[in-house]
């Protein structure tokens, strides 16, 4: 697995500059948001951690998602993928975090579909939530793949809203 290098270089850069610090919450990219992060030149300055919580169980016990909410939408919703990033945010007492969650194979659950939520988080508020749809005849690794991939770049652009507020 190869991300764009620059990329990476600049979200580090980026983090070292400002001294935030993120942390990542996955489930349908199961780690490959957190092999990213741990690619960054300098990572251990501003990457605190991560964690796949893959089962509705650990997001209920590790993550407070609501269980009755959680059984209702199959851990797939727009909500949870919010709860999971203010979560994990909290748990390693981080300035930014990211959560995501969703399906990389079509099932019945998903209606045949293969999607995925992400949501950032950034000073214990919700700054980006959205719904990432690819071809269901899409294969697995290529959709974990093409998910992180997007959601590094989403990432780098509200980096750059935040500085911007900042100046």
């Amino acid at each position: 697995m190869e991300f764009q290098k620059n990329l990476l270089e600049y979200i580090s850069h980026s983090m070292i500059t400002t001294s935030e610090t993120i942390s990542i919450v996955e489930s349908v990219t199961s780690g490959c948001l957190q092999l990213a992060f741990s690619q960054m030149p300098n990572a251990s300055l501003f990457y605190k951690g991560g964690m796949t919580a893959y089962t509705l169980s650990e997001k209920v016990r590790l993550l407070n998602v609501d269980k009755t909410e959680a059984e209702e939408c199959d851990c797939v919703s727009e909500n949870i993928a919010e709860t999971m990033a203010l979560n994990i945010a909290k748990l390693y007492e981080t300035d930014w975090s990211i959560a995501t969650t969703g399906y990389c194979t079509p099932i019945r659950n998903s209606a045949y579909k293969i999607f995925a939520y992400f949501s950032f988080a950034y000073k214990e508020e919700i700054i980006l939530t959205k719904k990432l749809e690819l071809h269901p005849k899409t294969q697995a690794l290529n959709a974990q793949l093409y998910y992180t991939e997007f959601i590094l770049g989403c990432f780098k652009s509200e980096m750059n809203k935040q500085l911007l507020i900042l100046e």
